[in-house]
């Protein structure tokens, strides 16, 4: 990639809240976005959105409950740009009540099926189906949309924050992910690609809730940070802004 050649970045689930303020940032500093969702008028519509405040951006249909959608989204990349130097594993599932409640015992095998497919599963099957395109950019960054509820140290530790949301499905996929996180930077830690996890806080999204203290305008930062590190950034890290967190 020349020096001159615009930055490509694929935000999954970009179309909504976390996902399309970051893609609203990363195309501010210039860099073209893609928005991946699985409606394609919302995906669209976003694209329409950023487009009006000047941002190049374009739309590719991304259904993480899809095996071949992966393929087709590097298919799509590869025709158009022929490279991807940004990957945001933005999309993510909720499909549990998570404050006061350990539903350890009575969680069903459907809801940690469906959330690890969404959060875990998919994320890997289309991470590495993009890794070709990823190695041919200078400077290839992949974020991992996780969270603090993902953090086994945290969720041990007297008195924890996070103590009361022990929701077993969302935060043993985090869990996964993290573990992903590490390995994935750990095989390309000879390479020009750093792999982190983003915990973006508790943000008043659809996933979050009307409760969370957190306004979504400001939810883009730790992806923005992380997806834009320089040679010298960390990777196989997990950080919230530019706090690091522990596993």
């Amino acid at each position: 990639m020349s020096a001159l050649q615009q930055r490509v970045a694929l935000i999954t689930g970009g179309n909504r809240g976390i996902g399309f303020e970051t893609a609203k940032k990363l195309g501010e500093q210039g860099i073209k976005v893609v928005i991946g969702a699985r409606d394609q008028h919302k995906g669209e519509q976003a694209v329409a959105e950023l487009k009006a405040i000047g941002i190049t951006a374009e739309y590719v249909h991304y259904d993480a409950a899809l095996p071949q959608s992966p393929q087709a989204v590097v298919a799509a990349l590869q025709s158009r740009f022929g490279q991807l130097d940004i990957l945001v594993n933005n999309a993510g599932i909720l499909k549990e009540d998570l404050i006061g409640q350990n539903n350890s015992l009575t969680v069903d095998q459907d809801t940690l099926k469906t959330t690890f497919e969404a959060n875990f599963f998919a994320v890997v099957a289309l991470t590495q189906a993009l890794l070709p395109l990823l190695q041919r950019s200078p400077a290839g960054r992949i974020v991992n949309l996780s969270s603090i509820l993902g953090s086994q140290t945290l969720h041990s530790a007297p008195n924890s924050p996070i103590e009361a949301a022990k929701g077993l499905a969302y935060n043993a996929s985090k869990s996964a992910l993290n573990m992903f996180t590490i390995h994935l930077a750990h095989a390309l830690k000879d390479s020009n690609i750093k792999v982190n996890s983003a915990h973006p806080g508790w943000v008043k999204t659809e996933l979050g809730g009307a409760d969370a203290p957190m306004e979504v305008s400001d939810s883009w930062k730790t992806s923005v940070r992380l997806a834009t590190l320089d040679a010298q950034g960390p990777t196989g890290a997990y950080f919230h802004e530019d706090q690091p967190l522990p596993w």
